[in-house]
């Protein structure tokens, strides 16, 4: 369970260290005091997207914490372990999100990916927002909430790693079988291609060499020309060569040396510097002695040349990715040359992916047929304890259109409901009202979230659309699930606050230039005035105060 919350810097709050306790928590305040602010902290710090709108205004970073026991989260400690992240008991998760929007992610000290930090959270906490109940009307969340109660993912996953298999197996077939229509024409030409490319001995191909071979056997009459130049200002020039006029100086300044022995440094450079000058024009001379004028093997470089250079501007590429070309159109002549026998090993394959995705299938629809009757017993039970005495609630599944798969199965999945006696079920959109579908929801969620192993679950405002006697009801609904987990919930509703173990009131301070807020535990007296706020507004009577001690008196006395 979550058992520590620290917040730097995020938003509307500067600083906040919060401990948490097992049970149902219920966090309150006035409209606008910031409450949203916790949940966006805990979904920044589980994973959510961030950017520099979270920072507080005049800081350079928001930070989040979260510590975890781990006593109750078998899955997540051995997420840990798997990932080398474990650090006995505790596990700490940390995000910091910079003024310009980046951010980075921690889990026990050690930086992580977001995709981790994802993968760990759905082990940790489980929330439910606000517009839960407009998810609900759309095909996907009603597929994905009855699969929830089945606990049929281990089934899903071999059912769609099924349905991969064959969509691969029969895209890539029918691709082959429609080439195989202009096969021989398409065959013929690549053999043609490849006739053409092979006279560029693409075994040794090197077009760098060759252009390099080029371009010297094009200059070689500048390069022998300038070369003896060069030869005769370094060395061969008696009269003022490099070579002379430094021996003069090493000469000049070994006398010099004699009196100033200073100099000698200086003379040794520049002994140095005529060996090495002599060495220079030595192996200028042995290169260019070496270079003969071979007007053939131009002849023959340039006609190769301007081949490669065609066959370039032909096929659209680079000369040096000629080969690479040469690999890619064998790879396909091939591919056609075999196309009948490949056609054959993919049908056998799309045959037999084709099988093990219909008893998959199969399987699953008949698992999904016990679960929707189940659950549709238990929310109709609960959404008549919720107010709608006479409501009645259906899974109805039905046959997908066409025989192809399709990922997730074979099944239309619909919830129905009738709000009222001698009426047919009809899907929730068409029937139920936004206070019906608020309830329906509630019933939903805490129906699927009964028997999951997630250990702290977070409800946002999900009571929303709901008063009076039925609200004390939900209270005891959130109430019963944090038996056996932790259950935060956000409300405007004094019924449910009444039945919380802990109270967290939220406090906007408005006393400086930056708006700030403040997260705090109420004593039990404090519990009392907050909930007679809740149910009376500004001024509070006696007859508030007694009303709300009596409603938590009432909310204590659950078990």
């Amino acid at each position: 369970m979550l058992l520590n919350l620290t917040i730097i810097d995020l938003a509307v709050v500067k600083a906040l260290d919060l401990d948490l306790e097992k049970g149902m928590s219920v966090l309150t305040g006035e409209t606008g005091a910031g409450k949203s602010i916790l949940l966006t902290a805990l979904g920044l710090a589980l994973g959510d997207r961030a950017d520099s709108g979270y920072v507080r205004p005049e800081a350079k970073r928001a930070e989040i914490n979260l510590e975890f026991d781990l006593g109750d989260a078998p899955l997540a400690r051995d997420w840990l372990v798997e990932n080398e992240l474990d650090d006995g008991e505790h596990c700490l998760i940390r995000r910091v999100v910079n003024e310009d929007g980046r951010s980075k992610a921690y889990i026990n000290n050690r930086p992580v990916t977001l995709q981790s930090l994802q993968e760990l959270s759905e082990k940790l906490v489980e929330i439910h927002g606000q517009h839960a109940h407009l998810r609900l009307l759309g095909a996907d969340e009603q597929r994905r909430l009855l699969d929830a109660f089945a606990k049929n993912q281990p089934l899903l996953d071999r059912l769609n790693a099924s349905y991969r298999q064959w969509h691969q197996a029969h895209r890539e077939l029918a691709a082959l079988k429609k080439a195989s229509l202009d096969h021989s024409e398409r065959e013929e030409l690549l053999r043609y291609q490849l006739d053409e490319l092979s006279q560029l001995d693409l075994a040794h191909f090197d077009y760098q060499a060759l252009s390099d071979e080029h371009s010297k056997l094009a200059n070689l009459g500048q390069i022998l020309s300038a070369g003896q130049q060069q030869i005769d200002v370094l060395y061969e020039n008696d009269q003022v060569s490099v070579i002379r006029m430094l021996g003069h100086c090493v000469n000049e300044l070994n006398h010099l040396s004699r009196f100033a022995t200073e100099l000698n440094s200086v003379c040794s450079l520049l002994s140095e510097a005529q060996i090495q000058i002599e060495e220079a024009a030595l192996e200028l001379r042995r290169f260019l002695e070496s270079q003969e004028a071979d007007p053939k093997r131009l002849e023959d470089l340039e006609n190769q040349i301007g081949v490669i250079q065609s066959l370039s501007r032909k096929h659209h590429v680079a000369p040096e990715e000629l080969p690479e070309l040469a690999q890619k159109l064998a790879h396909e002549l091939d591919n056609l040359t075999h196309s009948e026998e490949r056609i054959g090993t993919l049908e056998a394959d799309v045959a037999k992916f084709l099988d093990q995705y219909r008893q998959l299938a199969a399987e699953l629809s008949e698992k999904r047929g016990q679960a929707a009757t189940r659950l549709g017993q238990q929310i109709s039970g609960m959404i008549k304890e919720l107010g709608m005495p006479q409501g009645e609630f259906r899974v109805e599944l039905t046959g997908l259109d066409g025989n192809e798969p399709k990922t997730n199965g074979l099944d239309k999945i619909e919830f129905l409901v009738s709000a009222n006696p001698g009426m047919p079920p009809k899907p929730l959109a068409k029937v139920a009202s936004g206070g019906e579908l608020a309830r329906i929801s509630l019933a939903i969620q805490v129906t699927t979230s009964s028997d999951k192993t997630t250990p702290t679950m977070i409800f946002d405002e999900v009571d929303s659309g709901i008063g009076g006697g039925i609200a004390e009801i939900v209270g005891q609904k959130l109430r019963s699930l944090s038996h056996n987990r932790q259950v935060m919930c956000v409300t405007h509703l004094p019924q449910v606050a009444a039945q919380a173990h802990h109270h967290l009131f939220v406090a906007k301070n408005q006393q400086t230039d930056i708006t700030s807020s403040t997260v705090r535990v109420l004593e039990d007296e404090e519990r009392v005035l907050e909930v007679a706020r809740m149910l009376g507004g500004v001024n509070l009577t006696d007859n508030t105060l007694a009303h709300a001690r009596e409603m938590l008196t009432l909310g204590n006395s659950h078990q």
